[in-house]
């Protein structure tokens, strides 16, 4: 298993709590898929569709044999599993996992695109990400207090 991915997940309908373990027991449950750590969870406020509860939003660092592609594959069926619908963009779902990045690669395709094209943008993505990955601060100069400020975002529960 060589390659590195992070992935972000994320959950506003049900036992959301329940949501992201389940998620996490199918990532870690695939053969070719070792979890390696994991963010504290993070409560959010929704954004783009704002008419929805608050999310838990959190990242998983994986190491795995499969693409980037397969990967993928392997993200959509769990999301498929546990009754995700994309009905409205943004809006409200059981479970979202997204590929944020995969290695160093940089993949530009109608399927997948690495680094993920907003995770830059959204405090849910970056400050679970970067508590468990302090290096991307330096790789793309990033100041961790721009994405605190005005994005809801609130520790949920602390990781051990």
């Amino acid at each position: 298993m060589n390659n590195i991915a992070y992935i972000s997940l994320g959950t506003n309908q049900g036992n959301r709590r329940r949501f992201l373990e389940v998620a996490i027991n199918m990532l870690d449950g695939h053969q070719n898929i070792f979890i390696s750590d994991f963010s504290s969870i993070y409560e959010t406020e929704p954004i783009g569709y704002t008419e929805q509860p608050k999310f838990l939003n959190m990242v998983v660092k994986l190491k795995t044999s499969l693409t980037a592609f397969d990967l993928l594959a392997v993200t959509q069926n769990i999301e498929n599993e546990l009754g995700r619908t994309r009905e409205i963009r943004w809006g409200p779902r059981t479970i979202d996992l997204d590929i944020l990045l995969f290695n160093n690669e940089n993949i530009n395709s109608e399927q997948l695109i690495v680094p993920h094209p907003r995770m830059f943008e959204r405090a849910f993505v970056m400050i679970p990400l970067l508590e468990i990955n302090k290096e991307l601060l330096s790789q793309y100069k990033l100041d961790v207090d721009s994405f605190q400020k005005d994005q809801g975002i609130s520790l949920y529960i602390e990781r051990k």
